[in-house]
């Protein structure tokens, strides 16, 4: 394995990133630091801090992720507004 596959799987560890069919959020991007960063339909992009993999899991795997945005981390966790 070369150098180049090496870093690429190193850095698929450290940030997963998902694609949302939803209304309100467009992707997301977790990394191993338990930053989730949220990219919202209207272009905003938020990073909030100290979630834990299992939130992020849920919001994954969620029938509407923004419903459980809005129950599960929406004013539950610090964050940042990045745009």
């Amino acid at each position: 394995m070369g150098e180049g596959e090496v870093m690429r799987r190193v850095a698929r560890r450290r940030h997963r990133t998902c694609v949302f069919d939803s209304s309100l959020l467009a992707a997301m991007t977790y990394s191993d630091s338990a930053t989730l960063d949220l990219v919202f339909r209207n272009g905003a992009v938020y990073r909030y801090f100290a979630v834990s993999a299992r939130i992020v899991e849920g919001l994954r795997t969620a029938p509407s992720p923004g419903a459980f945005f809005h129950r599960h981390i929406r004013n539950r966790f610090r964050y940042h507004r990045l745009t």
